[in-house]
């Protein structure tokens, strides 16, 4: 069989001319960029834009990726518009916070609309059949995904798989940790959505990647690096190896592969450009568990309570401003002002938990991280 492409290139600056020659080097790589686009269609450039902050803080992709991008698609012929739906929030606002509006203006990109979307079918979805695509991503004619290399409290990485999530709009997005609290359900869920979507081509923003307490209160780390695939499979385990975390680890690994979405094998992957060994970094702050799966559902809940880890509220950091309460999707809400004091940090009550992180991903202020329990630490050490 034909082994999937990634393409590394170093990159140790964000300086526009650098990252431009590096993402032109990546795609040339891969084929050119007219493998990936022709002439007059409609390409939505699709960054990760969680939450707009300061490109410094690494929660966001590089504008100056961003820019690379676009003055390739530019060049290449394509009409171009971009757009994320953000964790909280709504695209433009978001997309000028993080620095990519800007940069969307100076190009002459439009903003397409990821705040509103329509039902579409997806029958040869391993898992869920139906989604709500965002209107930008609808009246497109293909997407080019820039994930950014982050750690990820529910999947461990959040990286090109993922980064499809942000083309169901708005608070849909929360309904799918409801409907799919198993970490391996929601995983093929967004194996699904990629499948549907297919984005063209994927640049991965490695140059200051995030460790810790990812995808928003981690720690920014250099790694200098940027990634390139058609294969979003095997670009998020070349990714892995990097930061020296098993692939398996990654719950969206195993559906993408029997999705036939891409390959997680090293033996299937090719890798070109730079070698991979110059940038690995074993001391990479991540996880490096699987996600605790809990199969029974009649005893779930109560398992899930005692085993599993939990987010976790320190109230020294805590500002109360209330978004871990807002974006909890549970009802009645697992994090909340339980005593009716919105002056004081909120609380959780497990037993409604569903171990979604949505707090812990969204905290402003990196207050809410994710520690074990004490009875996990005996099961799964």
């Amino acid at each position: 069989m034909l082994k999937s492409i990634v393409a590394l290139v170093r990159c140790d600056t964000y300086d526009s001319q650098q990252v431009c020659e590096a993402v032109e080097t990546g795609v040339d790589l891969l084929g050119g960029i007219s493998r990936f686009v022709k002439p007059g269609e409609k390409i939505v450039i699709k960054p990760n834009v969680l939450f707009g902050v300061n490109p410094q803080r690494c929660v966001s992709t590089h504008p100056s990726v961003f820019r690379a991008a676009g003055i390739l698609l530019k060049k290449a012929g394509a009409t171009l518009c971009c757009g994320d739906s953000p964790g909280f929030g709504r695209c433009e606002g978001n997309m000028k916070r993080g620095g990519l509006k800007a940069v969307a203006d100076e190009l002459g990109i439009e903003l397409a609309d990821f705040d509103k979307g329509k039902a579409v079918s997806h029958k040869e979805a391993l898992l869920n059949k139906r989604f709500v695509l965002a209107n930008g991503v609808l009246e497109s004619d293909g997407l080019v995904s820039l994930p950014k290399l982050k750690t990820h409290g529910l999947t461990r990485l959040t990286g090109a798989v993922k980064n499809q999530f942000g083309c169901v709009p708005g608070i849909l997005k929360s309904q799918f940790h409801v409907k799919m609290a198993d970490p391996y359900e929601f995983a093929t869920m967004l194996v699904d959505l990629t499948t549907l979507v297919k984005p063209r081509l994927y640049i991965m923003d490695g140059i200051m990647a995030m460790e810790g307490n990812g995808p928003r209160s981690g720690k920014p780390r250099k790694l200098g690096v940027l990634l390139f695939s058609s294969d979003p499979v095997a670009l998020d385990a070349v990714a892995c190896k990097i930061i020296d975390l098993d692939p398996a680890f990654v719950p969206t690994s195993e559906p993408g592969e029997r999705a036939g979405l891409g390959t997680c094998r090293y033996d299937n992957i090719e890798i070109v450009g730079e070698a991979i060994e110059s940038f690995i970094a074993r001391d990479f702050d991540v996880v490096r568990k699987p996600p605790v799966v809990i199969r029974h559902r009649s005893m779930r809940a109560f398992l899930k309570n005692q085993i599993c880890p939990r987010p976790t509220i320190d109230e020294a950091i805590c500002t109360s401003c209330g978004i871990c309460v807002e974006v909890c999707p549970v009802k009645p809400k697992a994090v909340d002002w339980h005593d009716g004091d919105e002056s004081r940090p909120p609380a959780f009550k497990y037993d409604r938990c569903i171990r979604c992180y949505c707090c812990q991903e969204l905290c402003p202020e990196g207050a809410v991280t994710i520690r074990e329990t004490l009875l996990g630490k005996l099961l799964f050490r």
